[in-house]
């Protein structure tokens, strides 16, 4: 048979293998590792070995006082078929039962004040000596960490003293650096300062005679000089070598910053949606993280009115967080857990069933139900959803070659 007649010839384009394996260094995509779907923030000077514990002990007890099992979720968390509210109640009270907490930053920074030098010290090593015995008992969550103070508070010296006497202490106490660790950089108004972090802690790395790589960070974007930075920086994450884990959007600070009013400091607000956007942008591809905020919000009081309010409230943001494709966010209060696990389950739950039935479609060279034609970006999507879910529900669900 005679071959098809080119005109060019073959051979590879000028320049091709250069920029393909740039490519393959500056986004090398989403990972398929598993990802929170919460940090907790603990102020240092409220955290125990027991913190985690009693957080789940707090949230189960609210839950089973003011959402009883035969209650139904729909007054709380809107109308769903009973089915799925009675899967998302046992859900959730499984996993307020044994794992209640799959992300901890100890906090050093806004949560816990400017104090004095010594009695910072002192909790530092008072949070090392909790997370090494956590570790021992086995009940440190699968992600854990610090939240230091800024460099932009013009102290970069304390910050690194609490991260340095922290990890020591960790060490010298568990005989290494558990697994999951990260730590917190907040209010990067300087992307020099990211830089400057990033060096720290490589030298810290060797100093506690760590595997190169060991010790990564997230950022958190928490001013409108950040976002510009992020922006106009398509060098920030390959610069800073691999240590750069995540970004987390921080909503309190960014709505100060842009001069929003109090009553409009709130997740859903479009400010935020655009944040949020540039963050998305700028690190697509990259390999990191994205985490949403929280909500700055407890039950006014224990009776069910008011805790349902607070569970409706948080509920809802985590909703708008989902989705826009923000898969975790923080919680700062044990009642944000029922919120948090309730709406993450419901939501993954919801349209399991319905994606897969798209993907077997999709193989089966077919339209999937309701006529649906499906575009190969399409599919991939759903794919990746059904795996996030899988993550977040901690089961394999329907299957799907």
């Amino acid at each position: 048979m005679r071959g098809m007649p080119v005109t060019l010839g073959g051979g590879t384009v000028a320049g091709f293998d250069a920029a393909y394996a740039e490519q393959a260094e500056r986004y090398p995509g989403p990972t398929a590792a598993w990802q929170p779907v919460h940090t907790v923030y603990v102020p240092a000077d409220r955290f125990d070995a027991h913190t985690v514990r009693t957080w789940g002990d707090t949230a189960l007890a609210s839950l089973e006082r003011h959402l009883p099992e035969d209650s139904g979720l729909s007054p709380v968390f809107g109308p769903m078929p009973r089915d799925l509210a009675l899967d998302v109640r046992r859900r959730v009270a499984r996993k307020l039962a044994e794992e209640p907490v799959e992300d901890l930053r100890i906090d050093f920074e806004d949560g816990y004040g400017a104090r004095p030098g010594a009695e910072e010290d002192a909790h530092a090593a008072g949070a090392a000596e909790a997370v090494a015995a956590m570790h021992a008992a086995g009940t440190l969550p699968r992600r854990w960490g610090l939240r230091v103070k800024s460099f932009a508070d013009g102290d970069p010296a304390r910050s690194l003293r609490t991260l340095d006497g922290f990890l020591t202490g960790v060490v010298d106490r568990a005989g290494k650096l558990p697994g999951g660790f990260t730590v917190t950089f907040p209010k990067v108004l300087m992307e020099a300062y990211l830089g400057q972090f990033a060096a720290c802690l490589a030298s810290l790395e060797e100093t506690l005679g760590q595997a190169a790589g060991t010790l990564r960070f997230e950022m958190q974007v928490e001013a409108p000089q950040t976002v510009m930075f992020l922006m106009r920086s398509p060098d920030l994450v390959p610069s800073l070598r691999g240590r750069l884990a995540a970004a987390h959007f921080g909503v309190f600070d960014y709505t100060a910053a842009c001069g929003l009013p109090p009553a409009e400091q709130r997740l859903d607000h479009p400010v935020c949606d655009h944040a949020r956007e540039i963050m998305r942008v700028a690190l697509a591809g990259t390999g990191v993280e994205l985490s949403d905020g929280s909500l700055a919000a407890s039950p006014a009081s224990d009776s069910t009115g008011d805790v349902h309010e607070l569970w409706r409230a948080h509920s809802s943001m985590v909703r708008h967080s989902l989705r826009n494709g923000f898969y975790q966010g923080w919680d700062m209060h044990p009642s944000h857990l029922v919120s948090r696990y309730a709406t993450v389950y419901a939501f993954h739950l919801a349209t399991r069933e319905a994606y897969a039935g798209r993907v077997r479609a999709w193989e089966a060279r077919r339209d999937a139900g309701g006529g649906v034609m499906d575009e190969p970006a399409t599919i991939k999507t759903l794919t990746a959803a059904l795996h996030r879910a899988t993550l977040a529900l901690g089961d394999p669900g329907p299957e799907v070659s």
